[in-house]
């Protein structure tokens, strides 16, 4: 169990609305071992992708003043789309001098991968709605068409880990988005556009098939994060993690153990 002296380190910070950011918190320990890490999931205010933007806005600007007066964190990481459109510009406004790290759904990288040049996006609502990618998509347009779906309920289904309904949910918006394949016309390269979404690839996959591309965006945020920190750490022993909920810390310890190998407390967080 890591005690406050292991964190003597000033910290990256990292936070979703849930589980979901725990994708991302997963390829920054893979790309920067020896960094610590906290990670707050705001999961007694989620689900964000469904509620409006300055629910998001307040909930994230609370969440980076506590990191930073109680954490005095090196860097923060909004492991969350919907965050990311809603409150980056804010946050970067307010902390001038914090390296600020957002996700967004990566269709670029799926425009360079894909053959037929018709793109799926599985997204949250409100991240779809966003002017943030309402603007990236609409750059791309001459590029390849991109079949967007708002995959209302499937975060919420992923954060309570309820395999069944993740099935059904999944099922239902492939579905919705068309024909998958590699030949003319179909569906090459779908875009996984929430945090949440990669802990549901294995039942994507056999939806979809093996042919087709899926894309989602923690490497690339890890390495963005590496190119910002203003300093990497000299130590040669693997960074600790400290686990925070806003909700039911055992949703958070649950999630952490089965996809990370985290056995690490988690911690209740009022704010």
């Amino acid at each position: 169990m890591p005690t406050d002296s292991d964190y003597s380190k000033r910290p990256i910070g990292v936070f979703d609305s849930g589980i979901g950011g725990l994708s991302i918190l997963k390829a920054l320990r893979a790309e920067l071992p020896y960094e610590d890490f906290v990670y707050i999931a705001d999961s007694g205010y989620a689900p964000y992708g469904e509620r409006d933007e300055a629910h998001v806005i307040t909930r994230s600007s609370a969440i980076t003043t506590h990191l930073l007066a109680q954490y005095n964190i090196q860097a923060l990481v909004i492991a969350c789309n919907t965050a990311t459109a809603a409150a980056i510009s804010t946050l970067r406004q307010a902390h001038l001098l914090l390296p600020i790290i957002g996700v967004e759904p990566a269709l670029k990288p799926a425009l360079a991968l894909s053959k037929t040049r018709r793109i799926g996006v599985m997204a949250t609502r409100s991240t779809l709605n966003s002017v943030k990618f309402r603007t990236l998509a609409a750059s791309l347009a001459d590029q390849a068409e991109f079949i967007c779906e708002p995959c209302d309920g499937l975060a919420d289904a992923i954060e309570r880990q309820d395999t069944t309904k993740i099935a059904a949910i999944c099922a239902y918006y492939t579905g919705a988005i068309g024909r998958f394949g590699i030949n003319e016309g179909e569906i090459d390269t779908l875009v996984l556009g929430c945090t949440h979404y990669p802990f549901a690839r294995d039942t994507l996959r056999q939806l979809v098939g093996s042919s087709v591309q899926l894309i989602d965006t923690g490497e690339a945020v890890a390495r963005q994060t590496r190119r910002l920190l203003p300093s990497l750490s000299s130590a040669d022993t693997p960074g600790a993690c400290r686990l925070l909920s806003t909700g039911d810390p055992s949703t958070l310890r649950h999630a952490a153990h089965h996809w990370l190998g985290l056995d690490d407390p988690v911690n209740a967080l009022l704010i």
